[in-house]
């Protein structure tokens, strides 16, 4: 078994919800920077890290660090990596990347120099005069920042927050890793009961049960890096093994959800039945103002509609303001609230116990916590 540099990427605010994660996993080592957890590990951990890890949005493996002020620098940091150890004689290796803050500021004509160099190292090792690059796809990326290069490649094809149970959404969805994390900042557990007023597609749901009963978000799909000739597919096969083996069938919980709009509580549980947990999740339409009264020690998430123009703002605003009055009939519970409205504590009529900053996409939002 190898050691790699494994880096993750995620939503600005959840670095510490990553790191624990990825302790959890067996990584050694681990640091973090913004919007990135970096850790150590083998070829297993690669393949759990896809499999498990809730917040990040991929899966790299880091193969280079170097300076660079020029394209020649470029080159021959790149041509110095071993190639040959990754990619195979006929493996198609697509390049991209970004540049901030550097001397080397044409991302294209980066990633042509990258592409080059690999194509050198690997015509000399070959023996070839060209590379036919019909083979499995080994995702080949870059990053520079501040003249400093570093080299990677993307173990995951598809950003990890599509877990697949989610093909169709509604008009402001929230990213699985976001839902996620939110879930583990409200401390969802096996015996938790998660309520939701604004279910939408049922994300905030569906990947609170999913952390509940202990189902590894990526079980229902595949990964880039399952096709590599170099990562047996038996480590993969024997990580699903073990990540079936792990679920928790005996968890109590359960998810309340509600919305105003019948579509979306059709489609929050069609998403909940695609994700295994539909037994788990009850939906119905209702409005806000007509919100139960919880048990004691009950958990409610939300993601509240948040205008953009005055109008829609105010009716916002005043949405708010209902949740205040019917949500604090809820002295005992939990209640976590995530907006990009910098005044909703004034029209919800309550201070937050806890604050964290969120981004949801491009969008810096708060994270309400009442505890």
């Amino acid at each position: 078994m190898g050691r790699y540099q494994i880096s993750c990427p995620c939503h600005f605010g959840l670095e510490s919800v990553l790191k624990f994660e990825t302790q959890r996993l067996g990584g050694e080592d681990i640091s973090c920077g913004d919007g990135r957890v970096t850790f150590y590990g083998d070829e297993n951990t690669i393949a759990k890290a896809n499999l498990w890890l809730r917040t990040a949005e991929r899966v790299q493996i880091v193969l280079a660090q170097f300076p660079a002020k020029n394209f020649e620098e470029l080159f021959q940091g790149v041509r110095a990596i071993a190639w040959e150890e990754y990619v195979g004689k006929t493996d198609r290796f697509p390049v991209k990347g970004y540049s901030l803050h550097s001397a080397l500021h044409s991302v294209p004509d980066c990633q042509s120099i990258v592409k080059k160099a690999i194509v050198e190292r690997m015509k000399q090792h070959y023996r070839v005069g060209w590379l036919e690059e019909t083979g499995p796809v080994v995702q080949v990326q870059f990053a520079i920042l501040k003249n400093s290069v570093t080299v990677m490649l993307d173990t995951s094809g598809i950003g990890l927050h599509k877990r697949g149970y989610r093909r169709d959404a509604n008009a402001a969805p929230m990213k699985e890793t976001l839902a996620a994390g939110i879930a583990d900042l409200a401390r969802v557990r096996a015996d938790s009961y998660v309520y939701d007023p604004f279910c939408g597609s049922g994300t905030l749901l569906i990947e609170s049960a999913l952390k509940a009963l202990n189902i590894a978000p990526g079980i229902k799909r595949r990964f880039l890096a399952e096709r590599w000739g170099w990562l047996p597919l038996t480590i993969w096969n024997r990580a699903r093994e073990e990540a079936l083996d792990s679920l928790n069938r005996d968890a109590r919980f359960e998810g309340i959800g509600f919305d105003l709009d019948p579509a979306a509580v059709e489609l929050t549980q069609q998403n909940a039945s695609k994700a295994g947990v539909g037994k788990r999740i009850r939906v119905s339409c209702a409005d806000v103002k007509d919100f139960p009264r919880v048990e004691d020690k009950s958990i409610i998430l939300c993601n509240p509609p948040y205008g953009e123009r005055m109008l829609e703002l105010r009716g916002a605003q005043a949405l708010y303001a209902v949740m205040g009055r019917v949500l604090r009939q809820n002295p005992q519970t939990g209640c976590y609230v995530i907006t990009a409205d910098e005044d909703f504590e004034t029209y919800f009529g309550r201070k937050a116990s806890k604050r964290r900053k969120l981004y949801n996409g491009m969008l810096r939002c708060q994270l309400y916590m009442y505890f």
